[in-house]
């Protein structure tokens, strides 16, 4: 099990987790700017799995320590010194964590109070909600064709399915970085607050998901992301399959017990 820990092997690590009541928190801790190597994604890869396994996390919060950026990537340096092959399965391992994420039937939001560029922005697209600081001096994009590559860790993907193929294309070959502002026009996130608010809106909005039905959020979660990469019939049976899932849970036997009696739901996430 992945906990948060006071001694110097655990402050030394780049991601750490720890929960409190039912929401996680996953801590991006890597001075100066979050950059990602192998041992980064294990440590996410590692934190993923405990939000999995650990029964008492509904939600996850993901939140850098760092003071003004989120994540600005991959390790450059790392990335120049490695071989072809290294890269390659470097890109392949990182990808598999951030699908795994994505997969995991539960909620992950993203705190984006600081710059969020390159393979951070592609951390957070893996998210399912994204809150981001309305500090104007603040960038967030996919930079990576000025370095004469392309975002190999879900970027090309992930934004192109979230925000159209010709805009997502346009940001990727220009390198354009966008504001906060230009971020939320274009539906990269999905709330902009004050940044001395962020935080407390972010965690208010997990307590009222955690006051919800649960066990349905992870599962609605589920049906949205993999039942739109299949055939539309296949997606209807997920749908269904997942519906029969929920059917039979104490959660929705109280839903439909307590719009019939004309009160308030009590969920508790069973």
């Amino acid at each position: 099990m992945v906990t948060e820990e006071k001694t110097d092997t655990a402050t030394a690590r780049g991601v750490r987790i720890d929960v409190d009541g039912n929401i996680g928190y996953i801590r991006l801790n890597k001075p100066k700017l979050n950059l990602y190597d192998r041992q980064f994604i294990a440590e996410l890869n590692e934190a993923i799995d405990e939000v999995r396994f650990n029964s008492d996390i509904k939600v996850v919060i993901m939140v850098s320590e760092l003071e003004k950026v989120f994540s600005a990537g991959a390790d450059i340096h790392m990335l120049k010194a490695s071989q072809p092959d290294f890269k390659s399965s470097f890109c392949l391992g990182a990808q598999e964590t951030l699908s795994k994420m994505e997969r995991t039937p539960k909620l992950f939001l993203a705190v984006l109070h600081g710059h969020t560029v390159g393979g951070g922005l592609e951390i957070a697209l893996a998210t399912d909600i994204r809150f981001a600081s309305d500090n104007p001096g603040m960038q967030i994009g996919l930079p990576e064709v000025k370095l004469g590559v392309l975002p190999g860790t879900g970027g090309t993907q992930r934004l192109s399915r979230l925000i159209g193929k010709s805009r997502a294309l346009d940001l990727m070959i220009t390198g354009r970085l966008l504001s906060p502002q230009e971020a939320l026009d274009y539906g990269i996130v999905n709330y902009l607050y004050p940044a001395e608010e962020l935080l407390s809106r972010v965690e208010e909005y997990a307590h009222n998901l955690l006051a919800g039905a649960t066990r349905a959020i992870g599962l609605i979660k589920q049906a949205v992301v993999q039942g739109t990469e299949v055939h539309l019939d296949a997606g209807f049976f997920m749908e269904r399959e997942l519906q029969n899932r929920l059917f039979i849970t104490e959660d929705a036997q109280e839903g439909l017990a307590s719009f019939i009696e004309k009160r308030q739901p009590e969920f508790k996430g069973r």
